[in-house]
């Protein structure tokens, strides 16, 4: 049946709609550019109360499996698709792609021009959307609440290492969690709000999770984030990289329609040394807002320049605004997860918070 994909700019786009409700259903309207990657992108917490527009004119082909799974469920408010196939090759799938969104009811749409979204996207920045069976303007009103509601309830304990790390969960990823495992530590999955649990004598270091939504919503959680990545060696990934910034007195900003796909470059000043990343994030930390923080530059985004991570002077503190556990996307970056295990194993850690 068609359907229709209204922007919030007013332009509108037709194609073919498979949706279990009547009424609209509106998120933001963002666009990812790898070619494959599309369960894992689903899944990931990250993408909460987004409609994701998927670049690549053939998605669904490989179909989708039981292990690529980041969540419990598909977190995207809909999809919209050039060409999603009904059939599907792939020794490890069991399901088609389409079959898969309408097992949970995600509405989804095939034969939009993408292309052309994803220019109205690059020209007017990420916006509000509708996906529905008529022309309905969406609202304007900005998404919020979206850590609460993808977070975990309770703390979970996986791995048996000698290295206990703590994952602070603002919407982590499966994978992050899998490639801590992977180097041999016990992880400990700590929600956000339950911070008080977190016993510093017990851990060797922390990682602090990705997750949607803007950073600054979580301003009250600063104080606490502060006195516990300054006291143990930590790792933020994505929103945590910028909730590291932000605890340390920095400042973010919006990006006109974001990073997200599996083929971004980012340069390690460091050594010069150029690597593809995955991404997914609105937001950046300012560089300009760094004075006195105790943070410098560590990564920077080839295309735009824009800041992708940072190092502490002093302090055994890493932050990327990259996906290292790369789930969707190259493994170029995997060795952040390296440097930080070494941290927390190199003799006389300790004396550094002497």
């Amino acid at each position: 049946m068609t359907g229709y994909l209204c922007l919030e700019n007013g332009r509108t786009f037709t194609g073919e709609i498979t949706m279990e409700e009547e009424d609209p259903v509106q998120g933001e309207i963002v666009f990812f550019t790898g070619m494959t990657g599309y369960q894992e992108v689903l899944t990931d917490p990250s993408y909460k109360d987004q409609i994701v527009v998927f670049t690549y004119p053939l998605i669904g082909q490989y179909g989708v499996n039981e292990d690529d799974f980041e969540s419990g469920r598909p977190q995207v408010k809909g999809v919209v698709m050039l060409h999603s196939p009904e059939l599907f090759s792939h020794y490890h799938a069991t399901s088609s792609l389409k079959d898969y969104l309408q097992k949970w009811e995600v509405p989804f749409m095939t034969g939009v021009d993408t292309r052309q979204v994803v220019k109205e996207i690059r020209n007017g920045g990420s916006q509000n959307a509708c996906i529905s069976y008529t022309k309905v303007h969406p609202g304007e009103e900005k998404h919020t609440g979206q850590v609460e509601r993808v977070a975990l309830s309770h703390i979970q304990k996986m791995g048996s290492g000698n290295k206990h790390i703590a994952v602070i969960d603002f919407g982590v990823k499966k994978s992050i969690v899998a490639s801590l495992v992977d180097m041999g530590c016990r992880v400990t999955v700590i929600p956000y709000h339950q911070l008080d649990l977190l016993d510093k004598r017990t851990v060797d270091g922390v990682v602090l999770s990705n997750g949607p939504g803007d950073p600054k919503e979580l301003m009250r959680l600063l104080p606490e984030l502060k006195e516990i990545i300054m006291e143990l060696p930590t790792l933020g990934i994505c929103l945590g990289h910028q909730l590291i910034a932000l605890a340390l007195g920095g400042d973010t900003e919006r990006l006109l329609f974001g990073h997200r796909g599996a083929n971004h470059p980012v340069i390690d000043v460091l050594t010069g040394k150029v690597f593809i990343t995955s991404q997914n994030h609105n937001y950046v930390v300012s560089g300009d807002s760094l004075a006195g923080t105790g943070l410098e530059p560590r990564f920077t985004n080839v295309n735009d320049g824009s800041l992708e991570g940072l190092q502490h002077i002093s302090k055994p503190i890493l932050s990327v605004q990259f996906h290292p556990e790369a789930r969707p996307g190259p493994e170029d970056a995997s060795w952040i997860f390296q440097q930080f295990y070494q941290t927390i194993t190199q003799p006389g850690r300790e004396k550094l918070y002497a």
